[in-house]
């Protein structure tokens, strides 16, 4: 009998994604939500409007500007109607009955390599019980954890044009962050990041 040396027995990276996301209660990944055309079109729109330099990263705000200081969001944060290209992702989500609600707040982060972003649960005053996030450009390894400072995380390998829905414990419970570093180690491999471009869709609480 031949002996097989390599572990033929390893789950795919996404597999082992899933089989971790179901330990945190609320929480749904879709992977290839969108295709490699919809992805690059909307990085290119994107990046046609301008970025804000407010934090370490550049961001854009749709809908209603979130004052990260504060943590708030009010009437007096209006920015004007989400855009069509927005507003026709939202359609999308609400088709594929991954949501049955219209977002009406938008932020879009870009994260270079070494970028990150501390562990934080969503403004629970601001935002309502369901925040969605589509991934684009590079995979990234996000930590999850009962606690903002927890060296006990729960870590997923995020999918270039996946998609996170956070709702019920997902949403209120666990802290969610990405490590500021060059490379991911996932599933026994060094994992190379490149830039990588979220949008991240609410319904804000006024």
């Amino acid at each position: 009998m031949q002996i097989d040396l390599f572990n033929t027995d390893k789950k795919s990276n996404r597999e082992l994604t899933i089989e971790t996301a179901k330990l945190i209660e609320g929480l749904r990944l879709h992977f290839d939500f969108i295709n490699a055309t919809e992805e690059k079109e909307l990085l290119k729109i994107i990046d046609e409007n301008s970025w804000l330099n407010d934090l370490t990263r550049r961001v854009q705000h749709y809908g209603y500007k979130y004052d990260y200081r504060a943590r708030k969001i009010d009437k007096s944060s209006y920015l004007g109607d989400m855009p069509k290209w927005l507003n026709g992702l939202s359609q999308k989500l609400v088709n594929e009955k991954i949501i049955d609600f219209i977002p009406d707040q938008a932020i879009i982060n870009e994260y270079e390599p070494s970028q990150g972003i501390a562990s934080h649960i969503d403004c629970e005053p601001c935002f309502g019980d369901t925040i969605i996030s589509i991934s684009l450009g590079s995979h990234c390894v996000m930590n999850y954890s009962k606690e903002v400072n927890s060296k006990e995380k729960e870590e997923l390998l995020i999918e270039p044009r996946s998609l996170i829905v956070m709702t019920n414990e997902s949403r209120y419970k666990w802290y969610h962050g990405i490590p500021p570093r060059k490379t991911d180690k996932f599933n026994d491999e060094i994992l190379k990041r490149q830039r990588r471009v979220s949008i991240t869709f609410r319904k804000i609480i006024i």
